[in-house]
């Protein structure tokens, strides 16, 4: 009884364990960044990222055309300067370059900012679509080629036309 027990028991386990070998993951692709490009939101995304980016440039344009005057007119007048002037124009010249430094890196983490809120509607859109699409079609993985580049892949399919046909993009 304990015998036929036990080949029922490793009867069962071949059983399981064979299955399990059978279930492969099914791998699919697509280049995320270009659907996300193709989506209609993208361009008046972009637009209003350009038009609060030039408010930056514009102020770092004027900010730089104030240093240069200034560096200009202290190298002009340099020589005839005593050295507490010169020290005086020195440390305003670079309390001016610090300013526009440290401009541009708020600037810079502001866009960023912005354009990762106003492209967060829109991936987290493409991301939905990619995610039905990969439940419809039984995908377990689904790897953005944009980011990834693999020297050996498994086989994997294309799914971005099934996405770009599930968001009505060309």
């Amino acid at each position: 009884m304990k015998r036929v027990f036990k080949v029922a028991i490793v009867a069962l386990c071949m059983l399981f364990v064979g299955n399990f070998a059978k279930a492969q993951s099914k791998m699919g692709y697509l280049n995320f960044d270009e659907i996300v490009r193709l989506m209609p939101e993208f361009k008046t995304a972009q637009t209003a990222v350009e038009a609060y980016q030039k408010q930056f440039v514009d102020q770092l344009t004027a900010m730089n055309t104030e240093y240069t005057a200034k560096g200009r007119e202290y190298q002009a007048s340099q020589a005839t300067m005593t050295d507490a002037v010169r020290t005086a124009k020195q440390t305003e010249l670079a309390d001016i370059n610090k300013r526009m430094q440290d401009y541009q890196t708020t600037a810079q983490q502001s866009v960023e900012a912005k354009t990762n809120e106003l492209l967060k509607p829109i991936t987290d859109k493409v991301k939905e679509a990619v995610t039905a699409v990969a439940k419809e079609k039984g995908y377990n993985y689904v790897y953005n080629s944009a980011q990834t580049q693999f020297i050996v892949q498994p086989d994997a399919d294309d799914i971005e036309p099934a996405v770009k046909l599930k968001l009505a993009l060309k």
